[in-house]
């Protein structure tokens, strides 16, 4: 069994929990795709089986988040999770908000919240944090492609709606721009709603799936994947599917090869040389 579980993660629990019912019902080793903060609910792509080998080549794909963050206050975590201090700065005016937004936007050094999965040598940060360890983390450059401000439903909260690359943290993407206005803020609610070609609108919660229906709900692995297809002869497959690279007109890149009409993997033609890459049947 492969392919991949959109599932819709629910708020409060763990990535690792979701991963551990969908590998219960398929009894399949499992993997997700991007992990989500306990306290955020959303798209959380699942890799059933030889799917996990995709990682990499989802691992940069586009984001969609909608998240609330609340201005004038502050906590360790950066979110309402941790130890929230409150009045610690001003409320700003959406307007205000607006205005600066355009700074966060393209390629931006950004420092991860001290409790995230980071790793500082050998420990998580979060294991750090917790321990009352000092630590600091160094700034990585992320991509945010878009970003909008919604007006403020409670006096202290805008809505925001951001569209990012793989590695983004939320949580600083509040502080940051909370400290261009002078002030604080912290996330309050974080939903992601898609996460390369998987949306939450087709997102399933895995407290719907059951050992019965949940084959209905596996998305093909080639039908995420979007790459030109080769589907080579008896002579090139087996020279192909033994390990061996064959002469290819191809332009370079990444191809899903077929082996007897079959999805096999992925391929790569570089410099009119063709070889298997990653096997998936």
């Amino acid at each position: 069994m492969t392919g991949f579980i959109n599932v819709n993660k629910a708020s409060g629990a763990s990535s690792a929990k979701e991963v551990a019912a969908i590998k219960r019902l398929t009894k399949t080793p499992c993997g997700h795709m991007g992990t989500l903060d306990p306290m955020a609910s959303g798209v959380l792509p699942v890799a059933i089986g030889n799917a996990a080998r995709l990682f990499d080549y989802f691992l940069d794909k586009r984001k969609k988040y909608f998240a609330t963050f609340r201005f004038g206050a502050d906590s360790d975590t950066l979110d309402s999770t941790g130890n929230v201090l409150e009045n610690v700065g001003r409320i700003p005016t959406k307007q205000e908000i607006a205005e600066i937004l355009p700074q966060f936007l393209g390629a931006v050094a950004q420092v991860p919240p001290r409790y995230s999965a980071k790793n500082v040598s050998g420990k998580r940060g979060y294991e750090l944090a917790r321990a009352g360890v000092d630590f600091s983390l160094p700034p990585k450059t992320v991509k945010i492609y878009a970003l909008k401000v919604f007006d403020n439903k409670l006096a202290d909260c805008y809505d925001f709606e951001i569209e990012c690359g793989g590695g983004t943290y939320i949580r600083s993407l509040a502080r940051d721009i909370a400290q261009r206005l002078g002030t604080r803020a912290i996330m309050s609610s974080l939903v992601r709603t898609q996460s390369g070609p998987f949306l939450i609108e087709n997102a399933v919660k895995s407290e719907d799936l059951t050992e019965n229906n949940i084959k209905n709900r596996i998305i093909p692995t080639e039908s995420l994947l979007p790459f030109d297809s080769i589907y080579p002869d008896e002579k090139t497959g087996f020279k192909l599917f033994n390990g061996l690279t064959v002469n290819c007109e191809k332009p370079d890149g990444i191809y899903k090869i077929y082996k007897n009409s079959v999805f096999y993997g992925l391929a790569e033609v570089k410099q009119s040389i063709l070889k298997v890459r990653i096997k998936l049947c």
